[in-house]
């Protein structure tokens, strides 16, 4: 985990990152219904400012609690092994963000996680890595393998581990309830230990992560979770900010591969941003494949029919109110996934929406519904060309027909600047059949190759239709 950015305190997981999903606070037709907080990739700040500390205690003891024996016991074993990591501004070395690592067994490699070392992978020009000790000593990092996925990295420094944390090829087993004691640099105050539990695997993730319910604070990101014996069990990724010592570990499995991978290649690559795309093209034909496997569930919202898809990794949520004042009704419906892709603390992506309003009045003009319709119909607002990671939008429109509905259609895509193939895709469409009822569908797409954006969005549109006998 990474300080300092603030922005991405108030949002992460992952999804999932955690996708900071583009939903706005006010008018949803042009954004996606808000979704519940995703979870939120701990390599940045805390959102405000932490309590002061109370009669007695520093800064430091306020934040961190007592550890018990055992941890006593295991941070005493383990501390020569960990490590702070730094990503530091060229021009002038000022710190730029800062997580945990740790030592692989007796040698000179060090498994964090990729949002760690993520300015270092896309702007190596910009950015360069540096390890801290905990004895105050310190190295230059070499960046020599991501696992974008599963937000792990590995590097190198210039000293060797004492053996105190080794990853086997073994699967580690774990069982629900387990302590387990997860290492790090908590908000750059120094390192720690702190306890908690493993309980069970995330379901609702794309991609595995365990469950810890203990505190894992911004600035641990990469470090060590470990049982009581010292076996490594997972490596430290994220928490939920809307939650109580709800934490998330990347299982130990995945380290054990990227390891393998970076001890096997000759030469690390020298630009990690195809290798990133490459990947990152990976988990969208995973996404799109499992998106499209059957037909997409169809759901009632008065006089319409509409497509929605609720799984292990999407959830809906539906919504219904009355404006009295506007003499109509709004019956809503939207579903998304709860993590997406970390690429940067600015971008994260690999990650799916739609949101359905029916808006309906028997007391208006079917002029004045028609203006209500047409207002809320926002085109504008799919984007604009300021976000230098993608391109300007291009939209197309269309009057399309589907088995049951006419409709106005319109399609947005943008690709991305560093990720040759890679594109955000996002369809409106409308209603054009009723003077006094209008259904409103929104698709959202982010990082799809641009077949997949086209497959989508095509299935999404066609399933659009009238309900039997209305």
């Amino acid at each position: 985990m990474r300080l300092p950015s603030a922005a991405l305190a108030a949002l992460i997981f992952g999804a999932a990152a955690s996708l900071a999903v583009a939903a706005g606070k006010g008018d949803q037709q042009a954004k996606p219904v808000p979704q519940p907080p995703l979870v939120i990739p701990p390599a940045t700040p805390p959102a405000t400012t932490p309590p002061a500390p109370g009669p007695g205690e520093t800064d430091e003891t306020a934040a961190l609690p007592t550890p018990s024996s055992a941890a006593q016991t295991l941070y005493s074993a383990a501390r020569a092994d960990l490590l702070q990591i730094r990503m530091l501004l060229r021009n002038g070395r000022s710190q730029s963000s800062v997580g945990s690592g740790f030592l692989v067994g007796t040698g000179n490699l060090v498994l964090t996680n990729y949002h760690v070392v993520s300015q270092m992978a896309l702007d190596p020009d910009v950015y360069s890595g540096e390890y801290v000790d905990t004895d105050g000593k310190s190295g230059p990092v070499e960046l020599l393998a991501v696992d974008v996925l599963h937000d792990l990295a590995v590097v190198r420094v210039n000293r060797n581990g004492t053996g105190f944390f080794q990853v086997g090829d073994k699967p580690v087993k774990l069982v629900q309830g387990q302590y387990l004691y997860s290492l790090g640099n908590p908000l750059d105050l120094g390192f720690a230990i702190s306890e908690g539990s493993y309980n069970g695997i995330v379901t609702r993730s794309f991609y595995e992560q365990l469950i810890f319910t203990g505190p894992i604070n911004s600035g641990m990101s990469g470090g060590p979770s470990v049982t009581a014996a010292g076996v490594v069990a997972g490596v430290n990724v994220s928490k939920r900010l809307d939650g109580e010592l709800v934490s998330f570990l990347v299982p130990v499995k995945y380290g054990q591969d990227l390891l393998r991978l970076a001890a096997a290649q000759p030469h690390p690559p020298k630009n990690f941003n195809p290798l990133i795309g490459q990947q990152l093209l990976a988990h969208q034909r995973a996404l799109i494949d499992r998106l499209l496997a059957e037909p997409l569930s169809m759901r009632t919202m008065g006089p319409y029919q509409v497509p929605v898809r609720e799984s292990q990794q999407l959830r809906c949520w539906g919504r219904s109110n009355f404006r009295a004042e506007a003499e109509y009704t709004l019956d809503a419906v939207s579903c998304a996934m709860e993590a997406a892709i970390y690429v940067s603390d600015t971008q994260q992506t690999g990650h799916v929406s739609m949101t359905h309003q029916v808006i309906r009045s028997s007391s208006l003009h079917p002029l004045q519904f028609a203006v209500l319709a047409s207002s809320r119909f926002r085109v504008d607002r799919i984007g604009t060309g300021r976000d230098t990671r993608l391109t300007r939008p291009a939209c197309t429109e269309m009057f399309v027909h589907t088995a049951t509905l006419p409709v106005r259609a319109v399609t947005c895509v943008r690709a991305y600047r560093k990720f040759a193939g890679l594109y955000n895709f996002t369809l409106l469409a409308a209603s054009t059949d009723d003077a006094h009822a209008n259904l409103q569908s929104r698709l959202d797409l982010a990082g799809v190759s641009y077949d997949n954006g086209m497959r989508a969005t095509r299935a999404f549109l066609a399933a659009l239709g009238r309900s039997r006998g209305k």
